[in-house]
This record gives structure tokens, C-alpha cells and sequence, in this order.
């Protein structure tokens, strides 16, 4: 009798790879917040006040793109930072007042 080799479920986790971000938004989530002149702590009390439990850590997460962003999320995100979705995922640019460079 062979054994199967099992695949992974297509629902593991999988570590982070430098370039696999698991969102579109997070570079671009950090340059408004930074715009805005904002902590990421800042951007946790806006999303509090909109009801969304999270933590800078989460955020942090959000950022560098280790962490999937749901579509409540991304609605709650453009919110919060005055921005359009097709502004946070790329397909349009960001006004001229949020474009400013990383401080």
C-alpha cells in the first residue's frame, strides 16, 4: 500500500515571506495615517470610536502586510483615514494634501 503525501490545507497559516504581503493596503494604510500626522495608537482610538476592538499591534500587523485585511475592515480603514477603497488598494491616487513623504 503507498502512502499520500498530505498537502497543506489551503487554510494554513503561512510565515511571512519579505514581498508576500497578505494585503494590498498596508503601505498605504502607514502613508495616510503618517499624513495625517497620526501614531499608530492614534489610528487605534479613531477605529475604537467607530467601534472596531484593535490594538496598535494589530495595526502594526495590518502595515507591513502580515496580516489579511476583511472587507468591513477595509470599509472601516477608508473611514477613518478619509480615504476611497480604490485609494487604500492602489488603483487610484491618493489626493495631493496625503501624499507626502514617510516622516
Amino acid at each position: 500500500m503507498t502512502t499520500r503525501k498530505k498537502r497543506p490545507s489551503k487554510y494554513a497559516r503561512r510565515a511571512y515571506q519579505p514581498g508576500a504581503e497578505l494585503n494590498a493596503v498596508g503601505k498605504v494604510v502607514r502613508q495616510v495615517r503618517k499624513a495625517h500626522g497620526w501614531t499608530q495608537d492614534n489610528l487605534v482610538g479613531q477605529c475604537a470610536q467607530r467601534g472596531w476592538d484593535v490594538d496598535h499591534l494589530l495595526i502594526s500587523k495590518i502595515e507591513t502586510g502580515v496580516r489579511v485585511v476583511s472587507d468591513w475592515e477595509l470599509k472601516l480603514l477608508c473611514e477613518v483615514l478619509g480615504v476611497f477603497p480604490d485609494e487604500l488598494l492602489g488603483f487610484r491616487s491618493l489626493p495631493a494634501r496625503l501624499l507626502k513623504k514617510d516622516r
